[in-house]
């Protein structure tokens, strides 16, 4: 049995780490971002399909393509953000599954329902979305995940031509903590769980 993370763990991952929506002016370095995905890459997704595709926007020339495609509410963070993630999935991630989940035929439970394979990806690069929230918790970033983006100009810009698609947004870098608001509430164990 593994042990509890300690309370400093536990607050930096979750008990304290807030959505930030303002940046100091320091660059993520690559080698953070690849360390990021060393981690993220870790995290189980179903039959190991790892359907997340990951482009880190950080370049002039870079924003220059995403911002026209987020909305107003989003364009001031995302432009000062030292980093944006697309966080995409491909829609035929199942060609990797004969090196990802190689002791049985997964791929051909998803060639035969596009529905089932675009579900599937949906979900759980959403789920790796999750884990790359928690790694960059857990190497010293801040984040701020968003919606708020038109999904066919995003695929346009940067997946032409490809089968990867748009999920979500992630502003990614170092939070300007002066800026975070109050935390908002959640609901209670009761309002939001049965046991059964």
């Amino acid at each position: 049995m593994l042990p509890s993370l300690d309370d400093q763990a536990l607050a930096q991952l979750f008990l304290e780490a807030r959505t930030h929506n303002a940046w100091e002016d320091r660059e993520v370095s690559e080698e953070t971002l690849r360390r990021l995905y060393d981690l993220v890459k870790m995290g189980p997704t179903s039959a190991n399909c790892c359907p997340a595709r990951f482009v880190f926007v950080r370049t002039t020339a870079g924003k220059d393509k995403l911002l026209p495609c987020v909305s107003a509410g989003n364009a001031d963070k995302t432009a000062t953000a030292p980093c944006t993630v697309i966080v995409a999935y491909d829609q035929r991630f199942y060609d990797q599954l004969p090196t990802l989940f190689p002791h049985t035929d997964a791929r051909s439970w998803f060639t035969g329902s596009e529905a089932f394979a675009e579900q599937t990806a949906l979900r759980n690069s959403s789920l790796q979305a999750g884990y790359l929230i928690l790694a960059a918790r857990a190497v010293g970033l801040d984040t701020g995940p968003m919606s708020g983006f038109d999904a066919n100009a995003i695929d346009e810009a940067f997946f032409a031509g490809t089968t990867w698609r748009v999920n979500l947004l992630i502003n990614l870098g170092y939070g300007e903590a002066s800026s975070v608001k109050p935390r908002l509430p959640r609901l209670d164990f009761d309002d939001a769980c049965q046991l059964a």
